[in-house]
C-alpha cells in the first residue's frame, strides 16, 4: 500500500518519479497540432501503454496526460465541454498502471493566459484550476503538480486554488533558463529558484522542484538555490529533460543517453532533491538507470 504521503515517503528516501509524456505520446503516433489530453478518450490504451511503461521502469509515481487539460487550454481545441470528462480519464488510466501501491499525480499546466495582461481574472482563473483538479481527484488521483510554471501569480492560485477544493497532496514546480550571469536561473516572467520556492510554500504547496528547460546538469544549481530558500524539511522534486535538445534532419533529438543522465545524480541528492525523474525526451529506459543509480548509491 501506498506510504501517507508522497512527502513523507521522500524524507526517508530518494524517490524516483516518471519520465517525458509528451515526447512518449510523439513516438506513440501523436501528431503535432493534436490535442495529447483528448488521447485519454479517444486512444486510452496508448496513454496507458505510456503510464505502464514508467512503473514497469521503476518509478514511484506517475503522472497523468492532463498537461493542457484545464478548460482554459483544451478551449482551443473547442473541448472546453469535455474537461471533466478529459481529467478523470486521465487519472483513472495512471491508476489503472499505478494499481493501489504507487501515486498518481494529477498534472496540471499554465492555462495560456496573463493575468497581469487581463486575459482573465483570479476568479475564472481559480475556477478553472478548480474544475481541472476536482476531476483529477475524482479520477484517482493522490497529488497535483502544479507544474512548468513561470508566472508567480497563476503558479500561486493554481496552489492555493488546490489546497482549497481537494485534499490533493500539492507539488508546484518551475522552469528556468539559465542567463549570461555564472549560476543564474530565470522562468520567462523573471522569476528566480528562490523566490519561486519562497511564493509556492508561501500558497501552501507541500513539495517544490523544477521541471523541464534544463537537463540534470542545469538542475544541480537550481536545486541548490530553493534548497538554501526552502530549508530542510521541504522535499525538492526535479523533473529534468534527456539534455538540451537540438533539430537533426528536421526533427527535435534530445542529446543524453541514460547512462549519461544518470550520471549527475549524486550532485543532484547532494544538492537537495529528493524526488527525481524525468521530462521531455526522458524515456522508461532513463528512469530505470535513475532507480538502479539511486539503488547503487544507497547501497
Amino acid at each position: 500500500m501506498k506510504r501517507s504521503t508522497i512527502a513523507a515517503a521522500a524524507a526517508d528516501r530518494v524517490l524516483v518519479s516518471d519520465g517525458g509524456w509528451g515526447t512518449y505520446l510523439q513516438e506513440l503516433g501523436l501528431i503535432p497540432g493534436e490535442c495529447p489530453e483528448l488521447w485519454n478518450l479517444k486512444h486510452p490504451e496508448r496513454v496507458l501503454e505510456v503510464a505502464s511503461a514508467y512503473v514497469a521502469a521503476g518509478a514511484d509515481m506517475i503522472q497523468t496526460n492532463s498537461f493542457g487539460g484545464s478548460r482554459c487550454k483544451l478551449a482551443m481545441y473547442d473541448l472546453a465541454d469535455q474537461t471533466a470528462a478529459i481529467n478523470r480519464a486521465a487519472a483513472a488510466i495512471s491508476r489503472q498502471a499505478a494499481g493501489q501501491s504507487l501515486w498518481v499525480v494529477g498534472s496540471v499546466g499554465p492555462t495560456g493566459k496573463i493575468l497581469l495582461l487581463g486575459d482573465t481574472d483570479e476568479a475564472q482563473l481559480s475556477d478553472a484550476f478548480r474544475q481541472q483538479i476536482e476531476a483529477l481527484a475524482e479520477g484517482g488521483a493522490d497529488a497535483v503538480c502544479v507544474e512548468t510554471m513561470s508566472a508567480l501569480d497563476e503558479a500561486s492560485l493554481a496552489i492555493a486554488t488546490a489546497r482549497r477544493h481537494s485534499s490533493l497532496e500539492v507539488i508546484a514546480t518551475f522552469t528556468f533558463a539559465a542567463t549570461k550571469d555564472e549560476n543564474e536561473y530565470r522562468t520567462m516572467m523573471g522569476v528566480s529558484p528562490a523566490e519561486a520556492a519562497r511564493a509556492a510554500l508561501e500558497a501552501g504547496a507541500h513539495i517544490i522542484g523544477s521541471n523541464c528547460g534544463n537537463g540534470f546538469a542545469g538542475m544541480i544549481e537550481i536545486v541548490r538555490q530553493m534548497r538554501r530558500e526552502a530549508g530542510p524539511g521541504v522535499p525538492i522534486l526535479v523533473h529534468g529533460n534527456a539534455g538540451l535538445p537540438r533539430m537533426e534532419n528536421g526533427r527535435e533529438v534530445f542529446p543524453e543517453t541514460p547512462a549519461m543522465m544518470s550520471a549527475h545524480l549524486p550532485a543532484l541528492v547532494e544538492a537537495g532533491a529528493n524526488i527525481i525523474g524525468g521530462c521531455c525526451g526522458a524515456t522508461p529506459e532513463h528512469v530505470r538507470a535513475i532507480r538502479q543509480a539511486l539503488q547503487t548509491m544507497q547501497r
